[in-house]
């Protein structure tokens, strides 16, 4: 999209939710690999090797030292699910419960991803696109996971109020609510067979899988809509070959990152890349910006389904990089494939805009024109 005469973004947070916010990013990129932002508090890096090296480096952390737990979820059940997740944690608990993650989204083969994208369709996809964008990745993934169909709804409804609450622009009522959703997504969880003889905290990871895939999935099955409504050529090519819906999905998430920012905080005293950080000190990683960096892509502004090679940093590098990377986008690959055969072109929309996010760049569509 371009939008020549807007004002840019103020900073690296409302670049989330700006019409156009990569001309900013380019000008990021052209800047120093590291520039501090006042107003946010937060070392702002958007080249795609100064990403890497951050995502990778072993004394920059997923939370801020001393600080396990965001302070507004501090003492509730949403701050005690959190504090065991693993996307939010280094160290011993990080190491110690991944790998039994990564086995189970491992198993699960491509026939199956789509056999649960497909069940979640029928069961949730009669409902206006902008809250399909939320539904249908969350259901689909608990679907896979081995929930039932009459636990499909409840668990789209307490993820969302979750999630809501675990973002670092929440409100206190926010927290409240996702402390009431996190006990009974823990329950639901315990349910299920890959919980049986599993830890607490497998069990809370389990329900953390959903809540990690409620914001980025409705951000890129947003993103792959208004792509192919603003590309007439692109949804007749895909709807004659849907074979090739994929691909198209897996370079929506390159072009116009569902998550566009991460953040990794200093865990001691320490130089990086000639900024002198404290303890505590955090970085902005700007991931859309990195993503369209030419050293990681040729011609990164230009959307091509045909691209050869993607290097996807929404879904992380290093020891966190998302295990999930693979179903996300079969998720959102599915959910196109059969959007465009029950409804064609009806239900595709330009966004009336982007939700406030710090991290996810969401799409809304009209409640009225997208039913």
């Amino acid at each position: 999209m371009n939008a020549p005469h807007l004002p840019p973004p103020r900073d690296a947070v409302a670049a989330v939710s700006h019409p156009d916010p990569y001309p900013w990013y380019a000008a990021l990129r052209d800047g120093p690999p590291l520039q501090f932002d006042a107003a946010l508090g937060l070392w702002v890096a958007g080249r795609a090797d100064v990403v890497c090296r951050a995502l990778a480096h072993p004394a920059l952390r997923v939370r801020p030292p001393g600080a396990p737990v965001p302070p507004g979820l501090a003492g509730t059940p949403a701050g005690a699910l959190f504090g065991q997740l693993v996307r939010w944690n280094d160290g011993a608990v990080h190491a110690g419960h991944k790998p039994a993650l990564q086995a189970l989204l491992a198993a699960f083969d491509a026939a199956a991803v789509r056999a649960a994208t497909l069940c979640a369709a029928r069961l949730l996809g009669r409902r206006p696109l902008d809250e399909l964008c939320f539904a249908l990745p969350v259901a689909s993934l608990a679907a896979l996971l081995g929930f039932g169909d009459d636990a499909l709804e409840a668990l789209v409804h307490a993820t969302r109020r979750l999630a809501e609450g675990l973002s670092p622009a929440s409100t206190p009522a926010q927290w409240a609510a996702a402390g009431a959703a996190a006990p009974a997504l823990q329950d639901a969880a315990g349910t299920l067979r890959a919980a049986v003889g599993r830890s607490a905290v497998f069990r809370s990871n389990l329900a953390g899988l959903l809540v990690q895939g409620c914001d980025a999935g409705a951000a890129l099955l947003g993103n792959a809509l208004a792509a192919l409504a603003r590309r007439p050529d692109l949804h007749a090519t895909l709807a004659a070959d849907p074979g090739r819906l994929p691909g198209f999905v897996a370079e929506v998430a390159r072009h116009d990152a569902p998550v566009q920012n991460t953040r990794r905080f200093a865990a001691e005293a320490m130089a990086f890349e000639g900024a002198r950080l404290a303890p505590g000190d955090g970085l902005l990683l700007v991931l859309a910006a990195a993503q369209r960096d030419p050293a990681l892509h040729p011609v990164p502004d230009r959307f091509d389904l045909d691209r050869a090679e993607r290097r996807l940093l929404c879904f992380g590098h290093g020891m966190h990089r998302c295990p999930g990377q693979s179903i996300a986008l079969a998720i959102a690959a599915t959910t196109l494939e059969w959007l465009l055969t029950r409804a064609g072109g009806g239900m595709l929309a330009l966004p009336a805009g982007w939700r406030p996010s710090a991290n996810c760049r969401i799409p809304f569509f009209d409640q009225e024109t997208s039913r």
